[in-house]
């Protein structure tokens, strides 16, 4: 029987997580606010996968403008305009 991996999610330290506000910083384009639609952690490990040429980001992000983006955590701040409010 082949031996099963733990696929579940890493828990992410601080604010991120679905539904989480953010700041999208890339080099490719000014910081874009939005809100994280999806986790996709389980799949970031593409050692079975032979991917390496198009790894897999972490986080699926809803822009403000409509579009939706991918990044990784270190692409990702807490919105600062959110501080302090519900929601």
């Amino acid at each position: 029987m082949p031996e099963e991996k733990d696929h579940s999610p890493r828990p992410e330290p601080g604010p991120l997580g679905a539904g989480a506000r953010v700041l999208v910083r890339r080099t490719s384009e000014s910081a874009q606010t939005g809100r994280i639609v999806e986790d996709y952690a389980e799949l970031i490990d593409t050692g079975e996968r032979g991917h390496a040429w198009a790894p897999v980001h972490r986080w699926a992000v809803a822009l403000d403008d409509g579009r939706l983006v991918f990044a990784d955590t270190d692409d990702l701040t807490a919105d600062p305009s959110t501080e302090g409010s519900a929601g």
